[in-house]
């Protein structure tokens, strides 16, 4: 099944007691590339929660928010040193005497001196808090994949359509083809009667010449492997699993083959068929970009 890499899932806990929010969001990108935001509660979860995002997405640019509160807690989120407070503002105090000055200052000035606000608190989650989020990660992630399996389905149509136009048109290529070769035959043996005149020359030999030419010119293997490649391609588009990288490198080689028919053909009324299948080719090219 094809997937892309554009998707969006979110899910939303709330048990009056702790409030969770997560929300995925994928973009295209060779690689995972991840950017988590996630609370200081789940710090120490943060290697799950990447391993588990990974496992799951593979592969594009990845944005999770994790927001988490608990309702009602009234712990307190710092700390006073009071033995230190105690001596700033003793010292402070006898500055201040020193310098006939007031005291009006000194309980904020020592409050803010250095290591007396202790923020170093950490509150660590616990197996339930990591319960309740790996479970709502989790569905968050499964509707951003669900999404992404949606959009695949829109992609597979687009990219069959593409191959069957290509199809169409080699197969114009190849009707219009054995009235190109007999052009070119009957061109060059006029082109050097025209040159020769009624002078004698080897009527084997210029047979021989031509026929040389002309297989130059044969895009027979071309238009096999064409098919070929386009076969290949709708085999690995219908796979179970998506395989954007390797439909990449099989439009590679198609693009060669059509290529080469161009250039070998050297016909016009091929040329118009050769540049609907580029048409086509590019489009499709461009679409592989967001396929996982």
């Amino acid at each position: 099944m094809t997937k892309s890499m554009t998707g969006f899932g979110s899910s939303v806990h709330d048990d009056g007691r702790n409030q969770l929010q997560v929300e995925v969001k994928s973009l295209n990108s060779k690689f995972l590339d991840l950017n988590l935001r996630l609370p200081k509660v789940f710090a120490d979860r943060e290697i799950e929660v990447r391993n588990l995002i990974s496992e799951k997405l593979e592969r594009g640019k990845v944005s999770v928010a994790i927001e988490f509160q608990r309702n009602g807690d009234q712990s307190l989120k710092q700390s006073y040193n009071e033995t230190l407070f105690v001596s700033y503002y003793t010292e402070l105090k006898k500055l201040a005497d020193k310098v006939v000055a007031p005291y009006d200052e000194l309980f904020q000035l020592a409050l803010n001196s250095p290591d007396v606000i202790q923020t170093n608190m950490r509150e660590e989650s616990s197996d339930d808090d990591w319960s309740m989020l790996r479970k709502h990660l989790l569905e968050a992630i499964e509707k951003c994949n669900q999404f992404r399996r949606t959009e695949g389905t829109v992609l597979e149509a687009m990219l069959k359509n593409c191959c069957e136009v290509i199809r169409e048109n080699l197969t114009r290529v190849e009707a219009l083809d054995p009235k190109r070769v007999e052009r070119v035959r009957e061109r060059l043996k006029g082109n050097l009667m025209n040159f020769f005149g009624e002078e004698d020359f080897d009527t084997n030999r210029l047979e021989q010449e031509i026929i040389f030419y002309v297989e130059k010119l044969d895009i027979n293997e071309e238009k096999v492997r064409l098919k070929s490649h386009l076969d290949y391609f709708l085999r690995i588009l219908g796979e179970a699993q998506s395989n954007g990288k390797k439909l990449g490198f099989i439009a590679q080689e198609i693009g060669r083959e059509i290529n080469t028919i161009g250039s070998k053909a050297n016909d016009a009324e091929i040329q118009k068929h050769v540049v609907v299948m580029k048409e086509e080719l590019e489009k499709i090219k461009e679409q592989l970009n967001n396929i996982l």
